[in-house]
């Protein structure tokens, strides 16, 4: 029997609604502690601002809680922003991660401001809009080399550290960029699949070897719910379907707590327009999961998944990924 490909989770340490932020950050350390001790390959955070639902703007402070709390699963950024910050004080960061916990710790990236165009402008000093990406990537891959260590200014923690780089995409931008650094690729199936294919056949096409990388290797990202029964893990998904209704909107709020009612929430217009961004998401039982997960892999190519859980319920969001591995690994 073909061994099946590594699972991974995505966390965006969501602030649901009835919890504070102090135990949305203490929910997402016992999600990272189960995962590990279930068998996924990596925790990564993803960098947002300005978000009443998600709690980890600051991404490394983060990982770095989450890494004093676990012993072996890598831990990473799914991404930093990198136009919001500048490239030493990233390769600092991730230097004194990587410091702390050694051969665990994944630097992805993304050219996105992770918020709204008015707080990017809070964030930057400046009015960069990403399209000097590929020049602050050099750089930081510079401050992070053993020849970054040998000028007058250097990262340190950082320098000769070779912490491992990824890019991450919901466009073919980024794939390109991959293949031409030859860095491996994360896509974001979960909330922008329409360029999926695209951006797979544009990495695979163009990839070229780098010393971190001899062969492509793709990410794809999902949301998942899984539950005992279908009707079940639909009712928990109505959590995922609310946080995207309400983002689609504008209205800024806390995870919402699953519906029996949900198309009492949305307009026709609006369910079309979710049910297409959310087509990829995978709701039901562990051997659907399973089958709709291995459909993924045949589909893409992929290397690896990740998934995402908008899971109101902490508890049963631990849940979730136990059912998935229990039936994957």
């Amino acid at each position: 029997m073909k061994k099946q490909i590594p699972l991974s989770v995505l966390d965006l340490v969501p602030i649901c609604e009835g919890y504070s932020i102090s135990e949305a950050i203490e929910n997402s350390t016992k999600l990272a502690q189960a995962v590990e001790e279930l068998g996924f390959e990596r925790y990564w955070i993803a960098e947002h601002h300005n978000f009443s639902s998600i709690a980890s703007a600051a991404t490394s402070v983060i990982l770095s809680h989450i890494g004093a709390r676990t012993k072996k699963i890598r831990i990473g950024s799914g991404g930093i922003m990198l136009p919001n910050h500048t490239p030493l004080v990233i390769a600092e960061q991730f230097g004194t991660l990587e410091s702390m916990y050694p051969n665990r710790i994944d630097l992805g990236l993304g050219r996105a401001p992770g918020t709204d165009q008015r707080t990017a402008m809070a964030l930057r000093k400046d009015n960069n809009d990403g399209s000097d990406f590929p020049v602050m990537l050099n750089h930081l891959q510079y401050f992070l080399s053993n020849e970054g260590g040998k000028k007058a200014i250097k990262a340190v923690p950082g320098y000769g550290l070779e912490i491992p780089i990824w890019l991450l995409g919901s466009s073919t931008f980024s794939a390109s960029l991959a293949a031409v650094k030859g860095l491996p690729f994360a896509f974001a199936s979960h909330f922008a699949p329409d360029a999926m294919m695209d951006a797979i056949d544009v990495y695979k096409s163009n990839f070229k070897p780098s010393a971190q990388l001899k062969e492509p290797y793709i990410i794809i990202c999902i949301n998942a719910v899984c539950a005992q029964t279908n009707e079940e893990a639909k009712y928990l998904a109505t959590t995922e379907i609310q946080k995207f209704l309400y983002l689609q909107r504008g209205d800024e709020r806390p995870i919402s707590k699953p519906t029996e009612n949900i198309d009492e929430l949305w307009e026709e217009w609006e369910k079309r327009s979710i049910t297409q961004k959310l087509r990829e998401s995978i709701w039901g039982t562990p051997e659907f999961v399973k089958e709709k997960l291995e459909n993924l892999v045949q589909r893409t190519g992929a290397s690896e998944i990740m998934i995402n859980s908008w899971i109101h319920n902490p508890k049963k969001r631990i849940h979730s990924y136990e059912l998935i591995a229990k039936t994957w690994f």
